[in-house]
This record gives structure tokens, sequence and C-alpha cells, in this order.
């Protein structure tokens, strides 16, 4: 059977080289670009100890942030009747209204108020442009281009600033970032990325290994052990899982909650925690002072279990904050909990817990559709979102201003979304030809040979409504290829 019937001139990016950019896409990619490279140099001058400097609004936040908003409002007004939201960006919706209604209850309201803005125009900023852009764009494209002007800035920062070296912080370069466990992020999304351009031919393959070179060096230099860890595990567990669900047809997101499902039954029979293998790994069971931070958010949720304290109304909000006067010793200074998922806990209670979960649960269901249509886009994409998923653990990243993984994450979900739609059956059919039998087979002049498939000249379906079905495709058609 041909294999552009299963595929449908699938938007692999291994496979075709007619991929391109178009204006819609770009707006959330600029998005990447200002989070990724552009606020963090601005910020440079900051000592990294001078949390004042680093948590201060910036004015150029408040400018680029709005205008992207408002750009992207007046192109979904003009495209309303394009615009169709898959489940999972629906879920991300609806936990976003509840980050708003959350004002009516929040600690410091004026303050979850206006960070619940800001929220609400990236979200909207990421989202809305990529469901509108055109299906040949290659979003993945640029979110590399993005991450690998950053590995080629952070190198010559590396080699000119000194590495962070202070009383009560752990050894390690942070590039032009605040941290180094920012730099190590930021080059465990280049290399993973870098990784995916291997597989497309010519120059892009050179560039991808070189920048996946330099991204590895530099993860190395920023003595980020999570982030270097995750480099290893998340591209082999997104295989298997990919692999497994092509086996059995279970839902990606069926798969991998079976591993926690596992651990919490292994960890009740025999008691070994995660705490033990802090110890194993860093020769310190509390994840260097994690779990002191963690106990303190959990007994504040106790306080608040339903609705929580307030869309960013616990941390950084003030000094009569719970974050402040509840906490113990250097928890005090804390801006976040280092889990992203107690944190969603604290803000918006188990109401906004359950519907965040649901938002990652369905965007891992998602990628099944993708791995349906482009596999090898579909590891990518489950190696990039479990990448994100584990980092929350230790690090707060969730629905957090513009943090760097967070608006990556949006554009992973983004372009999720844009596969979600199904083929049609009769386009698939199509694809395939007549039947052995059917009666066209048997007309006089059939022995000129297959009759080529209208559908090789013309897309089989529009992800996001941009190209009517059977409009006509500037894709060349492709050659049958015999499984």
């Amino acid at each position: 059977m041909p294999r552009a019937a299963t595929h449908s001139q699938e938007m692999d990016g291994a496979r075709s080289s007619t991929r391109t950019f178009d204006g819609y896409a770009l707006i959330p990619i600029l998005a990447c670009v200002y989070a990724t490279i552009v606020f963090p140099l601005i910020i440079v001058s900051c000592d990294p100890t001078d949390s004042a400097c680093l948590m201060e609004a910036r004015p150029e936040s408040k400018i680029f942030w709005p205008v992207l908003a408002a750009i992207a409002l007046v192109l979904a007004i003009r495209n309303f009747s394009r615009l169709s939201f898959p489940p999972h960006i629906l879920w991300l919706f609806g936990y976003l209204a509840l980050a708003g209604m959350s004002v009516l209850w929040a600690f410091k309201p004026e303050t979850s108020f206006i960070r619940f803005s800001q929220q609400a125009m990236i979200v909207v900023s990421i989202v809305v442009p990529a469901l509108l852009a055109a299906r040949k764009s290659d979003l993945m494209r640029g979110l590399f281009v993005c991450f690998a002007i950053a590995t080629i800035l952070n190198v010559f920062f590396v080699l000119g600033r000194p590495p962070i070296d202070t009383k009560f912080a752990t050894w390690g370069y942070p590039g032009y970032f605040s941290g180094k466990n920012y730099l190590g992020e930021c080059e465990a999304i280049a290399a993973l990325l870098a990784l995916h351009e291997t597989l497309y031919p010519g120059r892009r393959r050179v560039f991808g290994v070189l920048i996946a070179i330099a991204a590895v060096v530099l993860l190395i230099l920023s003595n980020s052990k999570t982030a270097l860890g995750l480099l290893f595990l998340t591209p082999a567990l997104a295989g298997a899982t990919l692999l497994l669900r092509k086996a059995t047809r279970f839902s990606p997101a069926i798969i991998l909650l079976s591993i926690p499902v596992c651990w919490l039954i292994l960890t009740t029979l025999t008691g070994f925690s995660i705490y033990r293998i802090s110890y194993i790994l860093y020769g310190d069971p509390t994840f260097t002072g994690r779990s002191i931070i963690w106990d303190f958010v959990e007994s504040e949720i106790e306080h608040r279990p339903l609705l929580g304290w307030g869309y960013q109304s616990f941390w950084l909000a003030g000094p009569d904050a719970p974050s402040i006067v509840d906490a113990p010793g250097w928890v005090k200074d804390m801006p976040n909990g280092h889990n992203g998922y107690l944190d969603v806990k604290v803000e918006l209670g188990y109401a906004g817990y359950a519907l965040f979960m649901a938002f990652v649960i369905a965007t891992l269901h998602a990628i099944g559709r993708v791995a349906d249509r482009a596999p090898t886009r579909a590891w990518v994409l489950l190696t990039l979102t479990l990448q994100i998923i584990i980092t929350n653990g230790l690090e707060s990243i969730w629905m957090r201003g513009f943090e760097m993984l967070w608006i990556v994450f949006l554009i992973l979900a983004a372009e999720i979304a844009r596969y979600w739609k199904p083929l049609r059956a009769g386009a698939a059919r199509t694809v395939s030809g007549p039947r052995p039998g059917h009666p066209r087979t048997n007309r006089p002049g059939s022995s000129r040979g297959p009759r080529r498939s209208a559908v090789s000249n013309v897309w089989l379906h529009s992800v996001n409504g941009s190209e009517p079905a059977g409009s006509p495709s500037p894709m060349p058609p492709m050659k049958p290829q015999i499984d």
C-alpha cells in the first residue's frame, strides 16, 4: 500500500523538504525568542543573588506581550471561522478561566489580576496564531532556530562570564541566564531539537550536529544534573512509549500514567521513596533542600484545599504573603515551591489541579494522533513534552509568567493541536486506488497503468481550516513506496 495513504503527506520533517514558515507561525516563535533570548539578555546585568533586580517588572515586557496579544486577537477575529480547538486546548482555556476567576478569592486580588492578565496575553499570543498557521508551516524548525541562536550566544557568555561559585549555591556556568539551571534547561531543549534536525539531509543535518555538540558541552558546564539526566531518559522513554502504542493501540497518556501508578504501588509496598533515590544519586535525601519547601507548601495547601490562595497570589505577593509569614527560615526567600504541581495546588487548589492535569493528560493523548501521521515528529514532540513534565517535579514552571519552558510547552501543545483532525476515510481510500475487482479496473484503457490519484495533488484535509479540502497543494506528488 502506498505510504502516502497512511501518512497523508504527513507533515513529517524527516520526509518532507518543502515545509515553510508563514506570518502566523512567526508570532509564537517571536514569543519564544523574547522569553529565551531577549529578556534574559535584558536582565543579564543583574547579580544572580539580587532577587529584587531579577524579579522587577520590566517596561519591555509591559509593551511586548500586549502588542503580541493584540495582533493575535485581531487575527482571531478576522479568521474566527477557521479556528477549531481540540480537547487539550479547551482544558488549557478552562484552567486559564479558573485562574482569572480566582481573583475573587485571591490573597492579593490586584497582584493576581495583573499576573493573570499577562498570562492570558501569553497563551492567546501563542496558541491562536499557531492554530491559524498554514499546514505546511514548520513550528518545530522555528523553535530549533530560536534555541540554536541561544546556544551560540551562550558559548560566548560561558567563555567570558565566570561561573556561579557563591555560598549556598551549586557551582556551574549560567551563560547569559540568571542561574545555571536555566542554562541546563535551555541546552537540553536545544540538544533534543538539534537531534531532530539531524534527520534532515544536507546543511540542516550538519548544522543540527554542530548545535547538538555545543548544547551538550554547555549542558555539562552548567552542572545541571537533572537536565543532563533527562536528556538521555526522555528520548528513550518517548520512543518506548510510541513503540508500545503501535503494538497495543493504547493511548500514550495511558501508557505513561501507568508509570506513576506502578511507582505508587512500589513505594507503598516497599517504603522505597523518591528521597531514597535522591540520596543514591546526589548523596542528599532532600533534593538539595527541596523537601523542606515541599513540606511547607503541602501544609499551606491544607488551609485552602479546594480553590487555593489564588493564581500567583501565594509566592512573591508582598511582605504579608503566607509564603513569608508562615514559612520557616530560608524558605521565606523562595520565589516558588520548586515543584510545578504543588504550586498549581497551592494557587488554585485541587479544582485547579484537576483541570491542569486534564490538560497535560489530554496533550499526551493527542500525540497519538500525531504518531498516526508523522511518527518522527510525534517522537520529538513527546520527548520535549516529557522533558518539561518531569522537570516540573523539581522546578516550578507551569503557567508562571513567560518562563522559557512554559512557552515551549505552549508551542508544543499548539503544534500537537494542528494534527488533531482525523483523516477522512474517503480521501484515504482514494489514495490507495480502486479495489481489486472494482468495475473501474475492467474498463477499456485500464492497461495504460494505474491512474494517478487526484489526492496526490491536494491536501487530504485541513488541520486548522486554513486550506479547504481539495485545494491545490504546493508539494509535488509523492511517489508510492511499497511497504
